[in-house]
């Protein structure tokens, strides 16, 4: 996607990534619209950063993504990107049905069903833009599975796999497809994320990404060095000593 120019709509971003992308996004030349559940996260932004706007919503519900889309297609009739970011990530033990299932319950509602519903919103919307993008959010992860994590990878093997099938039948539109796919990074996603060393500098990561996204705009993966160990383990015919690597080096999976 061209990077200045755009409104960009990034539901979950009051922290971490989506939140370090928005500001960078604004700072292009963007007019960008900052999601998120807490509104008090959502007010403190609005003050922090003049100009960004800020809309409330739980990507875990449907009729809160609808009620969102509305108000943000009334104040920003010319939205031509969605970034689907919010997504949670549990550590679970599947030896006893009792301490998984609702965790794996609430991450497909989050990370496979929000993105779908987001995507559902507005997607007549960006199909009447001049040009559109929707950027999904999968992970290093839906390549190589975290142990811990089971239902988080298979939400974003989902996600990765969502986003090859739809840039297929909207091939014949004006909408881009771009996933992107992190590595580990220094955010609160799992509990010592931001302290770990195994995982990526948050300014790092999204300064790599924001280099990527204006240096290859027609890219279908945004892809940051680091996660290609992930990515392309199985194509270099090295996915089982990737597979003990990641699972043997840290608890959050790199």
């Amino acid at each position: 996607m061209d990077i200045t120019g755009n409104t960009i709509f990034i539901p979950g971003s009051t922290s971490g990534i989506g939140l370090a992308l928005a500001l960078e996004l604004q700072a292009k030349g963007n007019t960008v619209i900052v999601g998120g559940r807490r509104t008090e996260l959502l007010d403190q932004i609005a003050a922090e950063h003049p100009g960004i706007d800020t809309v409330q919503i739980d990507t875990a519900d449907a009729a809160s993504i609808e009620a969102a889309a509305k108000q943000v297609l009334a104040r920003h009739p010319d939205l031509n990107v969605l970034i689907t970011m919010a997504g949670i990530m549990r550590v679970e033990d599947w030896h006893r049905p009792e301490s998984f299932l609702a965790s794996a319950e609430s991450i497909v509602t989050t990370n496979v069903l929000g993105p779908i519903r987001l995507i559902a919103a507005f997607i007549e919307h960006l199909r009447a833009q001049p040009d559109a993008t929707i950027v999904t959010v999968s992970s290093g992860l839906a390549f190589i599975p975290l142990k811990v994590t089971p239902s988080y990878n298979a939400s974003k093997a989902a996600i990765h796999m969502l986003s090859e099938s739809i840039r297929l039948q909207l091939a014949d539109t004006n909408v881009k497809i771009v996933e992107l796919e992190p590595p580990a990074v220094r955010t609160s996603l799992l509990p010592g994320q931001e302290e770990s060393e195994f995982a990526m500098p948050l300014d790092e990561y999204v300064a790599e990404v924001m280099e990527l996204f204006e240096t290859r705009p027609d890219a279908k993966e945004i892809q940051v060095e680091r996660v290609k160990f992930l990515r392309y383990a199985e194509a270099r015919g090295e996915y089982d000593q990737v597979v003990a690597t990641v699972n043997a080096s840290d608890p959050h999976g790199k």
